[in-house]
């Protein structure tokens, strides 16, 4: 079944895969497209509730039905078809018809490929965040430095700034509230690798301009880690 299931999968122009509807009604035995059609209306509901786009999952195309006669290749009447993610495609097995053999091996087989593929998201996020954390604590280090050149004496507020700037003003001690840590937490430790990233950028670009503008002060350099933290916020929030 998996073969059957990879044989009329298509890739788009951008290299994702994706599965005609008009092509998959026949592999989970209906007869008709029109009978098909419920079980697409009831996924899109089952898509919808799940809080993802639907349009994301199940877009809709038509285009015009091709025949051959003795003057070679005519168009005629538009036919109603839909591109369908995996996921799509897994939710479609979900709200078939439940006496079909056919169903209940396309449930079987979306469901295992929709779970490798979550595991296969979670192992590289997973990775990416292992990665960023690690250069984190670099360049924490590196700021450190950077900013004593500075005249920071006080770090801990110094960093706090940062995050003011990046968290619409919440110090460290206020972002371990929000996510529910221990005192003793780090909160590098609970963030995924967009978060870090963030961050990460926050570190290098205050260090980039405190020694640029060759900031002096411990004031003003708090006020910099605020305003590069501020700044980035305004592309990306978190809280």
């Amino acid at each position: 079944m998996e073969n059957i299931f990879e044989q009329i999968k298509k890739i788009n122009e951008y290299g994702s895969e994706y599965w005609s509807a008009r092509d998959l009604y026949k592999i989970l035995g209906y007869t008709e497209y029109g009978k098909f059609t419920p079980a697409i209306e009831r996924a899109k509901k089952a898509c919808q509730n799940s809080t993802q786009v639907v349009e994301s999952h199940f877009a809709h195309v038509s285009e015009p039905q091709k025949s051959h006669n003795q003057y070679g290749e005519t168009q005629g009447q538009m036919i109603e078809d839909y591109s369908l993610s995996r996921y799509a495609c897994y939710l479609i097995a979900q709200n078939g018809d439940p006496r079909k053999e056919e169903i209940a091996l396309a449930q079987t087989y979306f469901a295992l490929q929709t779970r490798k593929q979550e595991i296969h998201e979670l192992l590289m996020e997973d990775s990416k965040r292992v990665m960023l954390r690690g250069e984190m604590k670099e360049q924490n280090k590196n700021l450190a430095k950077v900013a004593k050149e500075s005249g920071v004496i006080n770090y801990a507020n110094f960093q706090d700034y940062g995050y003011m700037g990046l968290y619409a003003g919440m110090r460290q001690k206020d972002i371990k509230t929000k996510k529910k840590l221990k005192k003793d937490a780090s909160i590098l430790d609970h963030m995924c690798s967009e978060e870090l990233a963030a961050n990460l950028f926050r570190a290098t670009q205050t260090q980039a301009k405190l020694k640029r503008e060759n900031i002096q002060g411990e004031a003003k350099a708090n006020q910099t880690h605020y305003s590069v933290g501020k700044k980035i916020r305004q592309k990306q929030s978190y809280f």
